[in-house]
């Protein structure tokens, strides 16, 4: 059933590639904190190479993952198929907050309106299972809300909201710098 692979592999990035959607999951240090899970689609993901991944973060109503990588690192993506043969791949790791503008990832991501940093995590666990209890569901396109109203926004208008909505996580952890 399931598998853990030495790597990113070929195969696996070319899986991942197809797939529309994605999970981030993060978690504070503190027992009592709240545990996150963020869905993400558009084309904001990236295998950089067989051990490193990165994902193109835009602005929303929370910055928990941020919040949560600065803290302590840990992330977790997961893929669900849900098309074609069933697959649940899930990519471990320690992650660090880059900003959007960083050179190294210069031309990586397209220019996606609200994008307010770049997470990279080195892989530290790559596995696949089943995903036999997943439905099938078709895809139907991207939904253009999020980039319509970040093309709304003005850069100062987007800055004002960052520091209003993403400075600390639901828990009080600093997130985006103001």
């Amino acid at each position: 059933m399931g598998r853990v692979h030495d790597d990113i592999s070929g195969e696996l990035a070319e899986w991942i590639g197809r797939q529309r959607l994605f999970f981030v999951g993060s978690a504070p240090l503190s027992g009592s904190g709240s545990v996150n899970l963020s869905p993400k689609g558009y084309d904001t993901f990236r295998i950089v190479d067989p051990r490193t991944v990165a994902y193109l973060d835009l602005t929303g109503s929370g910055a928990e993952t941020i919040a949560h990588v600065r803290e302590n690192g840990r992330i977790t993506f997961m893929w669900c198929a849900f098309e074609g043969p069933p697959r649940i791949v899930r990519i471990h790791g320690r992650g660090t907050v880059v900003p959007v503008d960083d050179p190294a990832f210069a031309g990586v991501f397209p220019d996606t309106p609200g994008a307010r940093s770049i997470i990279v995590a080195a892989a530290e666990r790559v596995s696949d299972s089943c995903g036999y209890a997943v439905p099938h569901m078709a895809y139907q396109g991207e939904r253009s809300r999020l980039v319509e109203w970040a093309e709304q926004k003005s850069d100062d208008g987007l800055e004002a909201y960052r520091r209003e909505k993403n400075s600390v996580s639901i828990d009080g952890l600093p997130a985006l710098d103001p």
